[in-house]
């Protein structure tokens, strides 16, 4: 019995041998190289670096301002010295002028009433940039009158108003006091006709000659460099009844510039 169960026992471990070879070679086998080395960790991603912030400049000061004749201040004004063409501070364009002038002139005195009319063109020479002076000719219109309801009248002939016209020669002179502003004189001889009252207290006319001196200041407007408007107020030294003028007259002129 055991002679027969041995061979059967050897084919049985021959059978079984592979089996267990397999089972061997399925159980894990230990690592025995060495550890291998570790990555590098990751490079860290450049943060951009914040601008420092800019410094405020420190104030500068300035020296201290100086005061001059034009500017007592010390300040100036953008464009101080720049005035407009022809203006009254440059230097003229021209050395002549032609100078026309149109007077106009009201007056009352116990209802009666005077009103002018003049027109006195002049050529005027500049002696310095601000001073000059002139010849010329003159004409006036005076008309007396009275209300229409009044119970007087003023001619024998029972008209309510009487009228005059003169020719006269006259000079004058004008001073720039500043900028635009300026004096102006002058004098005037007239061959002039005249009212008066005869022994009826009637008015009539009669010729006489007459030299009247008027003075007032003056505003200049400029036009350009060559023409200009004045508007002029003159005082009348001569107020009396035989005067061609008012006490007060306003006189509006034109000046033109001309030659060199």
């Amino acid at each position: 019995m055991k002679r027969h169960l041995f061979p059967v026992l050897l084919v049985v471990a021959a059978a079984g041998l592979p089996a267990f070879r397999a089972q061997a070679q399925d159980k894990p086998v230990l690592n025995t190289a060495p550890p291998a080395p570790q990555p590098a960790p990751p490079r860290p991603t450049p943060v951009p670096a914040t601008p420092a912030p800019e410094s405020t400049p420190e104030p500068t000061f300035n020296a201290p301002v100086q005061s001059t004749p034009d500017a007592p201040s010390g300040l100036d004004f953008p464009n101080r010295k720049a005035t407009k063409a022809g203006g009254a501070e440059d230097k003229p364009p021209t050395k002549k002028f032609i100078y026309t002038n149109f007077g106009l002139g009201f007056s009352s005195y116990n209802g009666l009433s005077q009103f002018n009319v003049s027109a006195a063109p002049a050529i005027g020479f500049r002696i310095t940039d601000k001073f000059a002076v002139g010849p010329g000719i003159s004409y006036a219109y005076s008309s007396f009158s009275l209300p229409n309801n009044s119970q007087y009248v003023l001619t024998a002939n029972g008209d309510k108003s009487i009228n005059t016209s003169s020719l006269g020669f006259k000079a004058f002179a004008q001073y720039i006091v500043y900028k635009e502003f300026f004096v102006h004189a002058e004098y005037e001889v007239t061959n002039a006709q005249l009212v008066d009252q005869d022994a009826n207290l009637y008015f009539y006319k009669y010729k006489r000659t007459v030299a009247t001196p008027l003075a007032g200041i003056g505003y200049r407007s400029y036009l350009g460099q060559n023409a200009a408007v004045d508007i002029v107020g003159l005082y009348n030294f001569d107020n009396t009844i035989s005067s061609l003028y008012p006490p007060l007259v306003i006189r509006f002129s034109f000046l033109f510039n001309f030659g060199k």
